[in-house]
């Protein structure tokens, strides 16, 4: 972790020599080159529209991008600093949020709703961590990068009870035929995530019972990695197989809108919820002629087991609907063959 972060900060550095020299304008952010395959939206087949292809502005408050590495520990620590205490006596639930494309908006406001929903239905106020690439985030959350990650881990490993608590840890993105997370917020050096990447963040982790729901394209392709006893891996496609809903365009994926905002609106159960969202997605994608998408489960009594012991122990909230914020508010021409810039017109 140290040398990974030791790259980022000499890279950064770099950077910010760049924009000094004026070679590189922080105001006008290129777009960087996504893995292999990944579901990127720079595809010649997206619709117009020129509110939305533009360059994202990078926010002059902030500083330069080198200003934004150095001043990830701070951010970091600062957002685990106002994790609330373990509520003694019962299993809690900790969550980690990754939104990791920071070119659409899309994925900010599914960590965002995500968060909202843990709180006020699910009752994990304080127990809950985004980490967001989006320029319009960087003066209030820390960045979603692999080494923001596996410090959070690190830390939650610390705060948690870790043979009694849980952790869900939710991604969304794009994902590629290789079975690697795009992560992006340009012009900043991150690295993918692959399998073993997240695999190994927890190999000497204390943290025992785990959910991980990956929400891109291919994402059952980390299935194998990550399945043990005490995990449930909820992945919004099979590994050979694209998801929708993901876009400049779109409010909300497809699987986000079907698991986060319709199931868990409607039920506890982690298993009953990806039941319910499975048969949403393929009457969706049935109805709109789209190759199926085939979302997986992984699980296994034991995490089962302790998600009943956390869902028993707290008062069910009210359910929370979802709103984008006023700028994704709009109703795009929706692209069904390609999951790159299909938009999310379900209703």
């Amino acid at each position: 972790m140290k040398l990974r972060l030791l790259i980022a900060f000499i890279l950064a550095f770099v950077f910010g020599a760049l924009i000094a020299a004026g070679t590189l304008h922080p105001a006008k952010i290129v777009t960087a080159n996504p893995p292999a395959g990944a579901t990127e939206p720079a595809d010649t087949d997206a619709p117009d529209d020129s509110a939305d292809q533009h360059p994202v502005a990078w926010p002059a408050s902030v500083g330069s991008p080198e200003q934004v590495m150095y001043a990830q520990a701070q951010r970091l620590n600062e957002a685990l600093a106002r994790l609330a205490p373990r509520t003694e006596g019962k299993t809690n639930l900790y969550l980690i949020l990754f939104a990791g494309d920071g070119e659409e908006n899309v994925f900010r406001n599914e960590v965002e709703y995500v968060e909202t929903l843990f709180t006020r239905r699910f009752a994990a106020a304080g127990h809950i961590l985004s980490l967001i690439n989006n320029p319009s985030t960087l003066d209030r959350r820390p960045i979603a990068s692999l080494s923001n990650l596996e410090i959070a881990i690190d830390a939650l490993g610390r705060k948690m009870n870790p043979q009694q608590d849980v952790l869900m840890v939710f991604i969304t993105t794009h994902g590629s035929r290789e079975h690697e997370l795009y992560v992006s917020l340009d012009p900043l050096p991150l690295d993918q995530i692959e399998p073993e990447d997240l695999a190994n963040l927890f190999s000497d982790s204390p943290i025992k019972h785990r959910v991980f729901v990956i929400s891109a394209c291919y994402a059952g392709g980390f299935i194998d990695a990550l399945k043990n006893d005490d995990t449930m891996i909820i992945a919004a496609a099979r590994k050979d197989r694209a998801s929708f809903g993901c876009g400049t365009q779109s409010e909300i994926t497809d699987f986000g809108r079907a698991f986060f905002v319709d199931a868990l609106n409607h039920t506890a159960s982690f298993p009953q919820a990806f039941a319910e969202a499975r048969k949403l997605i393929d009457a969706w994608e049935t109805r709109d002629s789209e190759e199926h998408s085939y979302p997986q489960m992984s699980s296994a009594p034991k995490i089962e087991a302790s998600l009943k012991a956390w869902s028993d122990g707290i008062k069910l909230g009210a359910p929370v609907p979802f709103a984008a914020p006023p700028q994704n508010r709009h109703r795009p021409t929706p692209d069904n063959h390609n999951p790159q810039v299909v938009a999310f017109a379900r209703g």
